[in-house]
């Protein structure tokens, strides 16, 4: 699969302000502390597609990235919605607040949302935060897909027992990710295609 293109779309800390979805959605969350930012950058091929800060809790609005991409000859689309992160404590109160709305809102109201990236450092485990927001997608019957970011900070034989007690706890596949070497990269378009139909759609055409 080719990447052909990798754009900036809109954002916005309103749901009412956001453009109307046109393609396939993906939505993207996390602690504000999981390399997020880095994750998205390194699944387009783009290293500041997605602003990334050495300070936690940058992202506070939604913002969507549109992809053209290329799968056996057959283009599509499909735009990638950053959330804001979640858990961050040096925000205010009111603004900590006004985050779970927001991201609450734009997963129960946007049509088309193929799934949920929920992603966890494979370093500090699952949070409560983590926990509720897996239970609040399948409530609403949105798709989550786990992935265990920083694997790459783990020596190798710590690697696979942190992945089993993951999948474990959340009681889902949970596939891992290096931004810094690009593991997991190719298994996570895949289902990212898949529950977007894109996948469908090429093997159709």
């Amino acid at each position: 699969m080719d990447i052909l293109e990798a754009e900036f779309i809109a954002g916005s800390t309103a749901l009412g302000q956001l453009p109307a979805p046109v393609f396939a959605e993906i939505a993207f969350a996390g602690r504000s502390n999981v390399g997020k930012s880095s994750l998205i950058n390194s699944l387009v091929r783009r290293k500041k597609l997605v602003r990334t800060s050495s300070a936690p809790g940058c992202t506070r609005a939604i913002n969507i990235f549109r992809v053209r991409l290329r799968t056996d000859e057959t283009e599509g689309h499909l735009d990638l919605v950053d959330l804001p992160g979640y858990g961050y404590a040096q925000r205010s109160k009111a603004e900590r607040k006004s985050w779970g709305p927001l991201i609450e809102g734009f997963l129960k109201q946007r049509p088309g949302l193929g799934a949920a990236v929920v992603i966890v450092d494979i370093r500090r485990g699952v949070q409560p935060d983590d926990e509720q927001l897996v239970e609040f997608l399948e409530s609403i019957d949105v798709k989550p897909i786990l992935v265990a970011t920083k694997i790459d900070k783990l020596p190798a034989n710590k690697r696979k027992p942190a992945l089993t007690a993951l999948r474990r706890q959340l009681s889902h596949p949970v596939g891992a990710y290096s931004s810094v070497t690009g593991e997991g990269r190719d298994l996570l378009w895949k289902r990212l295609l898949r529950a977007s139909n894109i996948e469908e759609a090429t093997a159709k055409a």
